[in-house]
């Protein structure tokens, strides 16, 4: 196993949720944290004020430019990149029949350039680490679908795909990249969801150990997709 002390791990949409489940995981294995949200001041209402070995910066998926900023700021506070944890995310209804085409858009833009233009921001960097990890946050809805909600379905699908590129472009520099597929997931995202009871969804500090197992993982044992369940799904 990997010694994850010290590593910086740079997490999008680290303020609720999974990603801030994640990110106090991996405060407590001693990684050193670079926490983005689309409103900084959300990092320090869960966090607290910034440390020495966190530090928090405003990234918007919607404006390239916070990419590039995110990047640099980690690495004039700490000096390098070990982990890219590429967890914002977004959903709405768009399906076949109804939905407008922002709608669509907007997603693309959030979950699959998102993650696509991050990855390339950090992968010279990753490279350097020699044992660099992405995680990538999708969803079962990555792996079938089983909603009406098409837009959804399909970026999760793709960030798939570019789980699979990354990795196979990464893999000689010692890059390994795990897509994080879970089903219902009890944070605030799903508050109104009814297909699942809330006590019968996966918890997300129990998400974020099964992720922290991923990351510390030798470069000899890689998992390229996680999916987890809270029910009994068919398995593809």
């Amino acid at each position: 196993m990997l010694d994850l002390a010290d590593r910086v791990v740079l997490i999008s949409g680290a303020n609720r949720g999974i990603g801030r489940a994640l990110a106090e995981r991996l405060a407590a294995a001693g990684c050193r944290l670079s926490l983005c949200a689309r409103d900084p001041d959300t990092l320090k209402a869960a966090f607290g004020p910034e440390t020495d070995r966190r530090r928090h910066f405003r990234f918007d998926a919607t404006e390239r430019p916070t990419y590039a900023a995110t990047v640099d700021g980690t690495l004039a506070a700490f000096g390098q990149i070990d982990v890219l944890v590429n967890n914002a995310g977004a959903s709405n209804r768009f399906s076949i029949e109804a939905g407008d085409e922002a709608d669509l858009d907007a997603l693309w833009t959030i979950n699959v350039k998102g993650p696509l233009f991050m990855t390339r921001f950090c992968l010279p960097h990753l490279r350097v680490s020699g044992s660099g990890r992405i995680l990538n946050i999708a969803s079962l809805s990555g792996k079938r679908v089983r909603n009406e909600n098409v837009a959804y379905n399909m970026t999760k699908h793709a960030l798939v795909a570019l789980s699979h590129g990354t990795r196979r472009i990464g893999w000689d520099d010692g890059i390994r990249v795990t897509t994080l597929c879970p089903s219902f997931v009890r944070t605030d995202l799903t508050a109104d969801a009814t297909k699942v009871p809330p006590e019968r969804m996966i918890q997300a500090d129990d998400l974020a150990e099964m992720a922290a197992v991923a990351l510390a993982l030798p470069n000899t044992a890689a998992v390229p997709e996680l999916l987890v369940n809270c029910r009994l799904e068919d398995q593809y």
